[in-house]
This record gives C-alpha cells, structure tokens and sequence, in this order.
C-alpha cells in the first residue's frame, strides 16, 4: 500500500514519515475459546474442528471511533477491512519468523453485542472480532514446552494480542470544544494540517480543534502475541459461550461482562502503576544518591588538589626565601671578599714598594753611594723601572773611589755620569755646608730677624728643588734610555 504525499508535507519535512508510516497496531487480551456463535462462524467449524493439536483465540481486532493515538476508524472503511485479517499470519513479539498460529476468521459485533452478517447492512457503530488458532503440537521438547507455558500464561491473562492495520490514506478528523466532529478531506490545500498529528510529531491540536487521522483503505495484516497492551479501548474476551440473543449480558460497546473483565483489568493496571511508581521513586533516589556520591567524591578530589597545590606553593615560598637570604648571605660574602681583596691588593703593593725601595737602597750602598746621598738618588730615580735602575747603579758602580791620592781620581770617575746626577750629588754637598754654615751663624742672628726671610727662602727653595728634581728625573731617564738602546 503506498501513500499519496502533498508538497505541504515535503515542505514541511514529513513526506517520508508519511510514507513510512501507513500502518497502525492495536492490542487486546489472548483469550482461548471453546464455543464459535454458529451463526456467525458457521465456515470456521466446518474448516476449523475441535482439533487436539490447536489451540483456539478470540479477540477484538478494532472498534469503530477515535482511539487514545488519536487515529480515527470510521464505520465505513473498518467496514470495508472486516475480512481482510483471515488467513494472516499470528506471530511471537511481531517477528516474523517466529509463527506460532494464524487466524482463521473475524466477524463484526454491533454495540449492543449482537452479530452482524456477512452480507447485511453496516452498522453505525461496530467492533471486528477475530478467530485464530496456536500450534501446541511441536516435536521438539523445548518448543512444546514453550507453548505449554504460553498456553498457561495466556489463561492467566498474562498475555495481548496486537494486531496491525495497513492503510493507503487518511482524512482528517476534527472536533470542537462542543464535541461536534467533522471530517475534512486531505487534499492539496489540507495537507497542511498534516504536521499537526500527533502520529508525526505535532501537538494534536490546530486552532481549537483536536485533530485526528482518519484511516482510508485499511487492511489488517497480521497479528503477534505480546506481553504488554498498547491501547486499552481494544476489548478482550474470555472463554464464554456465546448468546446472541435480546438477553445476553455480553455488551461490547459498554464493556459488561460476565467475569468482572474489566474489574480485573484495572486492579492488573492499578498494580502495575503502582509497581511503577514505586520502582520509578527508588530509581530516582538511586540516582540522587549516585549524584551526591559523585559530586562529594568530586569535591574531596578538588579539595585534595587543592590542598596539594597550597602547600606546593607553601613550598616554593619557603624555597623562594631560603634562596634569597642565601643569596644575601653570597652578597654579604661577596662584598666581604672584595673589601678583603682590594685591601690585600693595595697590602701587598705597598709591601713591593717597600721591597722595592728597600733593593734599591741596597743596590745604591753596594754601589758606593753615601748613606746620607741614598734617599736623595731613590727619590731622583723612582721615576725609573727597575731595569734602568740597574743599569745605571751599574755603571754608577764602575767609577773610581776616591783615596788619597787627591781628587783627581773622583773627577775622572764623574767624568761618566749624567750631568742631572752630577748636580743633584753638588747640590746636596752645598747644602750640607750651607747647613753647617747657618749652624754657626745661629748664635749671633735671632729669629724674630729671619723669621720672615726664611719663610719666603723656604719656599723659594721648595719650589727650586722640585723644579729640579723633576727636571732631574726626566733627564736621567732620558739619558737611561739612550744607554739601553746603545747597548
């Protein structure tokens, strides 16, 4: 069976759902039967027997009106599908390649409970009953006793029957707040509404009206034995001979029966929610519990990270500070070191000045210089390196001493020498006879008299002699350099 769809159902995005979706299932209880109404049935005992090896079912397939999925069997084309269940397959869950029986035949019960033939005038307002039939003879030990206990089970009312119906199009049925019902054709311009059905994902509803799908051109097709009914309004049967006569207690369409069915039903479904409540209560505190378990363990493992991170940190702080008074403490030590340092340093020149003065000193005795003579010449050649200094002390050495033979050996031993060196020697001889000059004019000359000369003298003097020094210092060294380079 194949559906027409309408460009507002591409547009819409449910055309393939609409195609997809051209068939509808109903449950009702598994009833087994022993007495068929004769008049109705009257083809199914002759071809249906109390065999041994069947096992026999009757159930409500459909009845005409609006059911909870909001699809809508209007008394027409239900009436028109009352046949097409027999010789369809009966099946375990829906699945087709589990067969346990098929279906034998239907007929149609008005309202009030009273068979409708064949061939007579449709009734307004009607259900489908269906005939079908278990294999309970199966050769196998565990398919037998499988049926066996299904067979038990179906008698315990544990068990539904759901039927399917294919349909090649719908209309739509609406009714209003005043449960005035209407039918509107699906055509191009309808199509439309089609998004509102509950049956493809809308609300059921448009503009104030509740919204239905009205079957067209149905076809039952099978039906499968299963453990849990989809829609309450299917009506199930128990095993009751059938009276179809004006005084029967057997009413459909108002769901009295014999056996309090209904009663039993509700007890089942009121049991059953019940169970489901509480089942769904202690799941929800499972879970709440799950929830503060996690969050909790969450918590300590983010507490504990955090807790590890501060004394990490606590660590690198004592390390921080560790690191920095060791490194004033280096600082400290450091400085310490190079005060030590520079005052080693400038220890230690001073000792080689002194050595140094003190070699010289030596080198100018060894060489014949008068002790008195010595300070003035250290301080004539400090201007010197120490290889000039040798040199000249060397050649100073070479002279001839003075003896007794008079000066003229002394001047011939001047005759080599610089002429600065030869002035600074007379000059520091004039000075000491200058001095020994002034010692005898001390007596008879007062202070108060040279007080004034001697001062402007002295600096006269000082001012002569470092002019002289220097300039004899520089000649010397002049004359030091010469020598080495002619050597």
């Amino acid at each position: 069976m194949s559906i027409k769809i309408y460009q507002h159902e591409i547009n819409d995005g449910i055309g393939d759902l609409v195609k997809s979706t051209a068939s509808v299932a109903y449950c009702s209880e598994a009833t087994f039967q022993r007495d068929i109404p004769e008049e109705i049935v009257a083809k199914a005992i002759a071809e249906n027997k109390d065999q041994i090896d069947l096992y026999y079912l009757e159930s409500v397939l459909v009845s005409c009106g609006w059911n909870k999925n909001d699809d809508v069997f209007l008394a027409e084309p239900t009436w028109a599908a009352r046949n097409t269940p027999e010789d369809k397959q009966f099946n375990f869950m829906h699945d087709e390649n589990d067969i346990i029986g098929h279906i034998t035949g239907s007929y149609v019960l008005t309202k009030d409970g009273k068979a409708v033939a064949n061939d007579a005038e449709m009734p307004t307002d009607f259900d489908i009953i269906t005939q079908a039939v278990l294999y309970n003879s199966w050769t196998g030990d565990e398919n037998r006793e499988r049926m066996e206990k299904i067979i038990s089970e179906i008698e315990e009312g544990k068990w539904y029957v759901s039927m399917e119906c294919l349909f090649a199009g719908f209309d739509y049925a609406l009714t209003n707040p005043n449960d005035e019902h209407k039918i509107l054709a699906r055509d191009e311009e309808s199509a439309f509404l089609t998004k509102h059905l509950r049956a493809y994902g809308g609300s059921g509803e448009y503009d104030g009206y509740k919204l239905g799908r009205a079957l067209k051109n149905i076809s039952f097709s099978g039906k499968g034995l299963v453990s849990k009914p989809a829609n309450p309004r299917s009506v199930i049967l128990k095993s009751v001979a059938f009276n179809l006569d004006d005084n029967s207690n057997l009413n459909i369409g108002e769901l009295n029966m014999s056996d309090n069915l209904l009663e039993k039903q509700l007890a089942e479904v009121q049991t059953q929610l019940s169970e489901a409540k509480a089942e769904n209560e202690a799941i929800k505190a499972q879970i709440e519990e799950a929830k503060d378990k996690e969050f909790a363990s969450k918590v300590e493992a983010f507490e504990g990270t955090i807790q590890e991170k501060d004394a990490s940190i606590a660590e690198l702080e004592e390390s921080i500070k560790s690191t920095q008074a060791r490194v004033a403490e280096l600082e400290d030590a450091l400085a310490k070191s190079q005060d030590e340092l520079t005052s080693a340093k400038e220890h230690m020149e001073e000792m080689k000045k002194k050595e140094k003065m003190q070699k010289r000193m030596a080198a100018l005795v060894e060489a014949g210089f008068e002790q008195e003579d010595v300070e003035a010449t250290l301080a004539a050649f400090d201007a010197l390196n120490d290889e000039a200094f040798d040199v000249i002390v060397a050649m100073y050495g070479k002279k001839p001493k003075a003896d007794k033979y008079g000066d003229k050996k002394e001047k011939e031993a001047e005759a080599g020498m610089p002429p600065e060196l030869k002035e600074a020697i007379e000059k520091k001889k004039k000075e000491k006879e200058a001095k020994a000059d002034e010692e005898e004019a001390e007596a008879e000359v007062t202070p108060e008299l040279l007080e004034d000369v001697e001062t402007s003298e002295a600096t006269l003097v000082e001012v002569a002699e470092e002019n002289e020094v220097e300039s004899a210092r520089a000649s010397v060294a002049s004359w030091v350099e010469t020598v080495l380079k002619n050597n």
